[in-house]
């Protein structure tokens, strides 16, 4: 143990353990299994997201003879330690899993022993057992806990790890070679232990950390102790041998400079990587990443890959550095997609290879050839993949694999793994089954929207359906009061990854701008944009003022251009095709009393979007049309004295607007904000794919608005 370290207090990690919380759960040891997981996973010094697993052996009656056995509860397969919950445990008889080494073919034949595990399982309604299982089970300790600490890996990782490993620790970890986790390596656990008595945790070459304790208490903390001591080892070392990463070789553009690269560019990224299937983006200017991607060294280390193979499953083999200056201008979209696209090419015929070079004859297919990394230097990093969580995700675990490299040069030399044996990780046929059994994407997954006006109404309606169907959401709203509500409540519904903000008033250019920054920024770039905000005013021509005119003209037909061609701009900087929905109305048809602004605002609308229509679709962008009628709900339209001028149009009086409206439809029915996001998810959907220009009446049935 760290003498300079008493059992509460730690400088590199967090000790979070409440002892009242503890106290409240004495006796569970499953209960106490997973606060201690969830503990370790709250801390992501200690493990990635996804990464790692614990376990517990405690004595239960056996269902089948009432005779007390040993039953081991470990995380099971997938699944978060930070988020844990019993139902994500495995529970398996620690004796059967153990009687399992009779039947053991030897190592070329790991993979038949996953199935086997379920002959051991001791609550059938628990989760399927993982791969690491055995790593638990042939240890003899109560509780245990493997993670993948940045600081324990990078002596992992290191040239000489095992040396630094013994020295450091004075021969209480002990130390496995690297090998691919399954039920060998777990009788190399076992024989680590048997060869080391008393030692009180084992380090797995270029992978992650074993320890253990008596009660959850003693793991916790003999954990922390362990991983406390690697990260100091590392801040001693780090700078002894010379400058970080040999130094820097660039400086960073200035903040706000380096977003406004990242903006500018990563539509253009987004494109090439979606190649194979719409890709949702991510980028970081984090300090560590540009410490890394300005050094000397990146030409040397980016190439080389992870280590750890959960940084490698979730970054690919290795990253694409841009050969880009971070000052470069990136407006001649033409010229600088012809100066990428070469780098793009060569990566993917590198993956190509590898896969080739590596592939065995009953390996599962190549899989997407792109970059999941993507390295600017002076300006930060990017990644795509399928969703937003898995991007994020894909870049921390970089961040992660960038601490390693940092450590491992500090104290050693980094090494990363074998191409082959990086390769039978990422095209494990177990891999392979889990992938499998991932459901089936959604229709909008991949798509990122963004919803002029969507706080509130018919706006956050779309939103919602949109991100149900598996899209990404920009929420914007001139009013910000209300798109911070509506941010909450999308955050508490469908979590932080599924939108982001923006301030917009569609008649400033520059908070247009700025919108589809934030997107690029947020996700990569835009697919889909709903033009839906809007405003009315209802009055007669003597009393309609030129304000008035002006204002509806300005928010509804040149707020709808200007946010469709910034839209546009974005489109075709990414090369994929996209979408306009215009949310105009059954005015835009309709003549009625008291509307001259707003009616023939809606029709410039209406044929605004047939234009745009006409004129975009060479580059596979689709213009449609939704016309609502009286959408009462939610909505800010029948403020400021719009209800109160159709109720006097109509002659009735403004509680009875809703059913006056439904009851001349054809249907009789009253629309609502989620009838005019079905319209829109019908367009989008993917059913329409080969439509455009074209007009979808939601308004209960309004002959008159009747296109043809």
């Amino acid at each position: 143990m760290l003498e300079s370290t008493t059992k509460t207090e730690f400088k590199h990690v967090s000790y979070l353990w409440d002892e009242g919380e503890a106290a409240k759960l004495a006796g569970d040891e499953v209960g106490l299994l997973i606060y201690r997981s969830n503990l370790l996973g709250a801390d992501l010094r200690l493990t990635n997201y996804g990464g790692g697993n614990t376990s517990c052996k405690v004595m239960a009656k056996d269902p089948l003879n009432g005779q007390e056995t040993e039953v081991m509860w470990v995380k099971g397969s997938g699944g978060d330690l930070g988020t844990l919950k019993r139902s994500g445990l495995a529970a398996l008889y620690v004796d059967r899993l153990r009687s399992l080494k009779n039947v053991y073919r030897g190592i070329e034949h790991e993979d038949e022993m996953v199935e086997l595990f379920n002959h051991s399982i001791f609550d059938l309604s628990s989760k399927a057992p993982s791969i690491d299982t055995p790593l638990h089970g042939f240890l003899p300790f109560k509780h245990i806990d493997h993670l993948h600490p940045d600081a324990a890996i990078a002596i992992a990782a290191a040239k000489d790890g095992k040396k630094i490993t013994e020295e450091l620790f004075e021969g209480t970890i002990g130390w496995v070679d690297w090998q691919r986790p399954g039920f060998d390596l777990g009788l190399q656990l076992r024989q680590c232990l048997n060869e080391n008595p008393g030692i009180r945790g084992i380090m797995l070459g270029s992978h992650g950390l074993f320890t253990w304790g008596d009660t959850a208490y003693d793991s916790y903390i003999n954990t922390l102790e362990v991983i406390e001591q690697c990260a100091e080892y590392m801040e001693q070392n780090i700078g002894k041998k010379g400058p970080v990463f040999g130094g820097a070789k660039i400086e960073s553009l200035e903040e706000a400079d380096r977003k406004k690269q990242a903006a500018a560019l990563a539509p253009v990224l987004r494109g090439f990587c979606s190649s194979e299937r719409h890709m949702i983006g991510h980028f970081t200017d984090d300090a560590r990443v540009l410490e890394f991607i300005n050094s000397n060294d990146l030409d040397r280390l980016a190439p080389m890959g992870t280590s750890c193979p959960d940084h490698f499953l979730r970054t690919k083999i290795s990253p694409l550095v841009l050969d880009l200056k971070p000052d470069d201008d990136l407006s001649d979209v033409k010229a600088l997609k012809e100066r990428l696209a070469p780098a793009f090419e060569e990566y993917r015929q590198m993956y190509a290879d590898y896969y080739e070079n590596h592939k065995h004859p009953n390996s599962p297919a190549v899989r997407d050839k792109n970059p999941v990394i993507i390295l600017y230097p002076g300006v930060g990093m990017f990644s795509f993949s399928k969703d937003k969580q898995t991007t994020r995700v894909a870049s921390e675990f970089y961040i992660n694999a960038i601490n390693v490299m940092k450590g491992a040069e500090a104290v050693s030399e980094y090494t990363s793994l074998p191409r082959q044996e990086a390769f039978d990780i990422e095209y494990w046929l177990l891999e392979e089954a889990k992938l499998q059994r991932m459901p089936k994407p959604k229709a909008l997954s991949g798509k990122i929207a963004l919803i002029t006006g969507s706080a509130g109404g018919i706006g956050k309606a779309i939103a919602k359906r949109f991100v149900e169907e598996g899209a990404v959401v920009v929420l914007n709203d001139m009013n910000e009061e209300r798109l911070q509500e509506a941010s909450e409540e999308f955050k508490s519904q469908y979590g932080k990854d599924s939108y982001a903000t923006a301030a917009l008033d569609v008649t400033k250019n520059d908070e247009i701008q700025q919108a589809f920054d934030a997107a690029a920024l947020a996700f990569g770039g835009v697919d889909i944009v709903v033009n839906n905000a809007g405003l009315s005013i209802s009055k007669t021509i003597e009393d309609h003022t030129e304000k008035d005119w002006d204002l509806l003209y300005d928010v509804l037909v040149k707020g709808q251009f200007m946010v469709t061609q910034a839209g546009v701009e974005v489109m075709r900087k990414q090369d994929i095709g996209g979408d306009v929905l215009n949310i105009v109305s059954k005015n835009a048809l309709v003549s009625g009393p008291n509307n001259a602004g707003y009616g023939s605002a809606k029709a410039a609308q209406l044929h605004l979007s047939r234009l745009n229509a006409a004129e975009l679709g060479g580059d596979g962008i689709r213009v449609n049309v939704v016309n609502p009628d009286a959408v009462i709900s939610d909505s800010n339209i029948w403020a400021g004295g719009w209800a109160e001028g159709r109720a006097k149009a109509y002659g009735v009086k403004v509680e009875e607007l809703p059913a006056f409206y439904a009851k001349r439809t054809l249907l009789g029915e009253i629309i609502l904000p989620e009838d005019i996001a079905n319209a829109c998810f019908a367009f989008v959907g993917g059913l329409l794919n080969k439509s455009t220009g074209n007009v979808l009446n939601v308004d209960g049935g309004v002959a008159m608005a009747f296109v043809r």
